[in-house]
């Protein structure tokens, strides 16, 4: 059975409401943040910005420690990232234009510099997205994903180095997210379920802060 279209409602709503805004999206490794961004960012006709995609892209001008440090599953230093990522909120052919963001500052302490570059750049953060995923799911969908080979060629997608970039999240982005629900921003979505549900439960959620703060304005 063919899967029922977004409400066209929900879809206009979410655009006024976003604006030239920002929706950064975080989760485990295979929790479905480029495949969910992807989504987002073809309904909001918004480009999608990936931290990971950002770095791979930099791997000629990145010194041999921070080229060892992400091949190996880890984070490179919050002032690589932000060096890099930054300039990408200023460019002119996103000018007034949504942004999708995956994975944007997962060091606690990059969220403040995110923030500010968005805000500057008037690409605000208006909504962040966790996908929640338990761990043991992660190793079963990076064994589906090799099998599928759907991920292309990536330094950190072997399993010995899966479980470091497990540590990582937990460590170093949970505090981020944490951070997020702070502000109020976060939104967290259970990634455990078919991803038209998963999608369908994203929009949703986005729909109704998108109606809640028409009200409240």
């Amino acid at each position: 059975m063919e899967k029922p279209p977004i409400p066209t409602e929900h879809t206009e709503t979410i655009r006024k409401w976003l604006g030239s805004g920002a929706i950064n999206i975080f989760g485990l490794p295979f929790a479905g943040k480029d495949t969910h961004g992807r989504q987002l960012a073809e309904l909001l006709d918004a480009p999608l910005l990936s931290s990971g995609d950002v770095f791979r892209a930099s791997r000629d001008i990145l010194t041999p420690e921070d080229l060892a440090t992400l091949d190996s599953g880890g984070l490179p230093p919050s002032d690589v990232f932000l060096k890099l990522f930054t300039p990408y909120f200023e460019k002119t052919e996103f000018a007034g234009r949504p942004l999708i963001l995956s994975s944007v500052g997962r060091w606690l302490g990059e969220e403040v510099g995110v923030l500010n570059a968005a805000e500057r750049s008037n690409h605000p953060i208006k909504a962040v997205v966790y996908l929640h995923l338990a761990e043991d799911q992660v190793h079963t969908r990076f064994l589906k994903s090799k099998e599928l080979q759907d991920r292309g060629e990536r330094h950190d997608d072997e399993e010995h180095k899966l479980d470091k970039r497990i540590d990582e999240f937990n460590q170093k982005t949970i505090p981020v997210v944490e951070e997020y629900r702070k502000r109020g921003l976060l939104i967290e979505v259970n990634s455990d379920a078919p991803k038209d549900e998963v999608f369908d439960n994203i929009i949703a959620r986005l729909f109704m802060i998108a109606s809640r703060d028409f009200k409240a304005n």
